[in-house]
């Protein structure tokens, strides 16, 4: 499991009388984490105890106490002294956030340093604690509630107990933007009444732990349940492998810290898209209590799916009511082919109009039905009834039809989900700088062969490109950096990461060669085959895959001259890496005297930020790499 870094810092906005503890959670940790964390030296942090949770299935991490916003205190003469909490911004680009969790009942007791309930942010979830004692009147925002605005009244506390049946019933609804609720709202009350209908009367169960997905990767916001390892009975030990859950980098191993008994599996084998927060399974402390939390947890998620399937009726029979007031002159001939009945069709056409699509959906469908009047069949055929269909009209049908069969939808892993987003993004936010040139390969070759032959040491082509480039980057220290969007100024790197593309069958992996400047060429070849390996089987771990501070793309092993390829977000620059091909040019001979000579070559391109490369920058880099290329026995000294 990866151990998560805060990368922003929480802004204290006001003087707080509440605090957060920062929940297990994972985020990415940067190339230049030397440089990321100087913020924090401004925030009054205090480390806490190392605490984990099993709900978050079993990541484990250091907390910090940050201090935070409350709320706004209420004094009337007619009504007690309460405070509103609000939703506090818990980062610096939160604007919502989800109630994960409340640890605190209606008319409970707060005492200091009492956890209310959880909030789930955009980087992590929190824990949010009380720092003065009172008693909780009233809930505004219910156990499951998603996408509350910053800022939004989520409760409401007294000093008093008396005063609890005292608070308004207005209390709270003065930031309330539309007195009307929007589609979004209603949507997003349906989402909670949804996830309330899950809930099942603790009181009558048995100790249980509900498992959620996790976020196992700082862009993860959904995942695919792989395969469950464990099943339903199954005792758990610490250390565990519960199930293997595909995220938008890899498919990682979910563990246990705790012992229990695997009571309930929620999402089973197979699913995708499951929500991060979303529960998943149900685990006991005592295998006596597996079935009665299993029936609850089992019942009520059967209530729920015939509550769905009583309300797909209503929502069908909508658009079949409207009918349809026109029909296209293309839908009359298919009609007419096919003897289809036009009232059984549903018209999506403006105006009620039934169009050619229609009834070609209907068609591949099987909905469509048949005319069955007996008039009709009983009377003979007239002209006007069955009229003639010109050959060309049949032919474009029939072509129509085909068409509509000439394709397949292939399913998207996750992580090609995620690649194409991170392509788009970067190609239209980010300013590509194209460098091109060639560079020769006899050295690089001989070398190759010597080591072969002399000491039996296999290195690729591929490795010792790596370990240029890696050269070239420690000699032009300004080509191994990155744009801070933030601070809008260029960051230097103090490591040189080289992430190298590996092409998997669920898409492209970029492992990370750590140190490559530092290590030998036989050692980055074995690194280089461990991580290729790893990255096919779907089993790189967080810290073999995040990060790096420069790429590597090589097709030299298939019929590409040169490509130009994208940038890979946060790192400034990416090098395409061609075939080597046999070419003829003069050559200086020992005695001095241009001769035609036959050299390899190969064409490497630089797609860089320009907001990090120049034209001095590039420059700089292909001098340094030409140099290394020509004499390639220098990257031993």
């Amino acid at each position: 499991m990866a151990l998560s870094r805060l990368r922003n810092p929480v802004i204290s906005r006001a003087p707080s009388l509440l605090r957060a503890r920062l929940l297990p959670a994972t985020s990415r940790s940067p190339a230049c984490s030397s440089r990321v964390l100087k913020s924090f030296a401004q925030l009054e942090v205090t480390l806490l105890r190392p605490t984990h949770s099993s709900a978050f299935n079993g990541i484990h991490i250091n907390s910090s106490t940050l201090k935070l916003q409350y709320g706004v205190r209420f004094f009337s003469s007619a009504d007690p002294v309460h405070t509103v909490i609000n939703m506090p911004a818990l980062s610096p680009t939160m604007s919502q956030g989800n109630i994960a969790k409340w640890r605190k009942k209606e008319g409970d007791k707060i005492n200091v340093g009492d956890i209310l309930c959880e909030i789930e942010t955009d980087k992590a979830t929190l824990e949010f604690e009380s720092l003065e004692e009172g008693f909780l009147a009233k809930i505004l925002a219910p156990e499951g509630s998603k996408d509350v605005p910053v800022g939004q009244p989520i409760a409401i506390t007294v000093e008093d107990a008396d005063d609890i049946q005292n608070v308004p019933a207005t209390a709270g609804n003065g930031s309330e933007i539309n007195d009307k609720p929007s589609q979004q709202n209603v949507t997003h009350e349906e989402r909670v009444q949804e996830a309330s209908s899950m809930k099942i009367n603790t009181s009558d169960l048995p100790p249980h732990m509900v498992l959620d997905m996790p976020a196992l990767s700082p862009t993860m916001s959904q995942g695919n349940i792989v395969k469950w390892r464990k099943q339903e009975g199954d005792k758990i030990n610490v250390g565990d492998i519960l199930c293997e859950i595909e995220t938008d980098k890899a498919t990682l191993e979910f563990e246990s810290l705790e012992e229990g008994f695997l009571a309930k599996i929620l999402v089973p084998e197979g699913s995708k898209d499951v929500a991060v927060g979303q529960p998943i399974a149900v685990t006991v402390e005592d295998s006596n209590d597996i079935e009665t939390v299993k029936t609850s947890f089992s019942g009520n998620m059967a209530q729920k799916e015939e509550k769905l399937v009583q309300q797909e009726p209503t929502k069908e029979a909508k658009p079949q009511e409207t009918g349809f007031s026109r029909i296209s002159p293309s839908a009359k001939l298919l009609l007419t082919e096919h003897g289809l009945d036009a009232s059984s069709i549903t018209a999506s056409g403006p105006r009620g109009t039934l169009l050619k699509g229609d009834v070609l959906a209907a068609l591949k469908s099987g909905k469509g039905s048949a005319k069955i009047s007996a008039s009709k069949e009983t009377k003979p055929p007239s002209k006007q009834s069955q009229p003639q269909t010109p050959v060309s009209a049949l032919s474009e049908l029939r072509s129509d039809l085909q068409q509509a069969d000439a394709f397949e939808d292939l399913p998207n892993s996750q992580i090609r989900k995620v690649i194409a987003t991170r392509l788009l993004e970067s190609k239209q936010s980010t300013p590509h700088l194209y460098l091109s040139s060639d560079v020769v390969l006899d050295s690089l070759l001989s070398f190759r062969k010597e080591l072969k032959e002399k000491y039996d040491v296999k290195v690729s082509v591929n490795d010792i490109v790596i370990k240029v480039v890696a050269m070239a980057l420690r000699n032009v220290p300004e080509a191994n950096a990155y744009w801070d969007v933030k601070k809008g100024e260029v960051v230097l790197c103090d490591a040189v990461d080289i992430s190298i593309a590996v092409a998997t069958e669920k898409g492209l992996m970029t492992p990370i060669i750590r140190n490559a400047d530092q290590k030998s060429i036989s050692a980055i070849s074995l690194e280089v085959r461990e991580l290729a390996e790893k990255a096919r089987a779907g089993k790189l771990k967080p810290n073999e895959f995040q990060g790096g501070t420069f790429s590597i793309s090589n097709l030299g092993m298939y019929p590409v001259d040169h490509f130009c390829a994208i940038i890979n977000p946060p790192q400034a620059g990416i090098l395409a890496v061609g075939r080597g091909n046999l070419v003829v040019e003069p050559v200086v001979g020992p005695d001095g005297i241009e001769k035609p000579g036959v050299v390899t070559k190969m064409n490497v391109t630089l797609s860089a930020d320009h907001r990090v490369f120049d034209g001095k920058v590039g420059g700089a880099f292909f001098a340094a790499l030409g140099a290394n290329f020509t004499d390639i026995r220098r990257l031993i000294l």
